[in-house]
């Protein structure tokens, strides 16, 4: 089976966690890896190494194009019988038989003006669904955006939830700090403004900090800079930009909480990380989050601040919740594991091979 890994990234994003992650509880699949990465311990085809995200548009134009004409070619040659893509590409009008994993429909429920990914997810996308042999996705929240935007029939989706690397995200018994934490990306849909607004209106909120990590980013940093500066926050405000993968689970470990409002996700890493190191989660009520979270977070509704911010103060000042969130937490998070997720991904695709 030929699995296509085009897109890996040297900065790992969700789609690149879930696509190494997964690979080693496929192997009784007899896998041939489409990369231009060295993976050891793998059969690998090497492919141009221009195809990915660190090459901006460019990268995945020219994925697409090598997607549309040389992976076929490739296919035929080493004479496959089956295609996984661990993200919604593939040859479309090939002889190419597929099963493909679908994250997120949040270019379409939040659309950014001249994106690219809107005639993307609008035109490509559903043509790629539609000609799969079967459809993955990550939650159940993913799969009914799938059949509603798309009218995909559910009898073609299989949602199978994702995990963590249990040996890198645990709990390490360090002190508490007195710092809230998000962890992501800094765009709109995941309302960092509101959290910002709420970490505003705590109590005695000189005594805490807020620490955003995740990348810089010039289109959206700067006006929730200047928010931070006009509530007056600037000293407790810190913008961490990217975070290594070995520093994260220091950095999660030692939150008061992981305050994670975003308005959708597909399924949500940070929160079930958070959960794994026993750091207490503050998470929205919508999406796939209630999926991943369980009874083990506080669930509010990202669009109130006050709701936002009642939940902050409680963990602040209730050692006892805080105590029985991180227990909860780590509970919860066991249910989670990279073997279940592959086991389950080997039984719907060696339906096709």
């Amino acid at each position: 089976m030929l699995v296509n890994l085009s897109f890996l990234s040297t900065k790992p994003t969700g789609i690149t966690t879930y696509a190494l992650n997964l690979l080693p509880n496929l192997q009784p699949l007899k896998l041939r890896l489409l990369t231009s990465q060295i993976i050891p311990k793998y059969d690998c085809y090497p492919i141009l190494p221009n195809l990915t995200p660190d090459q901006g548009i460019k990268g995945h134009f020219d994925r697409l194009v090598w997607t549309q004409f040389k992976l076929p070619q490739i296919y035929k040659q080493l004479k496959s019988q089956l295609l996984f893509s661990p993200l919604p590409e593939a040859p479309l009008y090939s002889n190419c038989r597929f099963v493909v994993m679908f994250h997120d429909l949040i270019p379409l429920r939040f659309p950014k003006r001249f994106s690219p990914l809107i005639p993307y997810h609008r035109y490509y996308i559903p043509q790629v669904l539609n000609q799969a042999q079967h459809i993955i996705c990550n939650s159940n929240a993913t799969a009914k955006d799938i059949i509603d935007f798309y009218q995909i029939p559910a009898s073609k989706i299989t949602p199978i939830p994702l995990a963590h690397d249990r040996n890198h995200y645990r709990f390490l018994n360090l002190p508490t700090r007195n710092y809230f934490l998000y962890i992501g990306r800094q765009d709109p849909y995941k309302n960092l403004h509101r959290l910002i607004s709420a970490f505003a209106t705590l109590p005695n909120s000189d005594d805490y900090e807020l620490w955003l990590a995740g990348s810089i980013d010039q289109r959206y940093t700067p006006v929730l800079k200047a928010q931070v500066e006009e509530l007056g926050i600037t000293n407790q405000v810190k913008f961490l930009d990217y975070v290594a993968y070995n520093e994260l689970p220091k950095i999660i470990n030692q939150a008061i909480a992981l305050v994670f409002p975003s308005l959708w996700e597909g399924f949500g890493f940070p929160v079930l990380e958070a959960m794994a190191c026993g750091t207490p989660v503050i998470t929205s009520n919508i999406s796939s989050l209630p999926e991943v979270a369980g009874d083990a977070a506080i669930l509010i509704n990202p669009y109130n601040i006050e709701e936002i911010s009642k939940a902050m103060q409680a963990i602040a000042t209730d050692s006892a919740l805080r105590s029985h969130l991180s227990h909860q937490g780590i509970t919860r998070s066991q249910q989670f594991s990279w073997e279940k997720t592959g086991k389950a991904t080997v039984e719907v695709l060696s339906r096709y091979l």
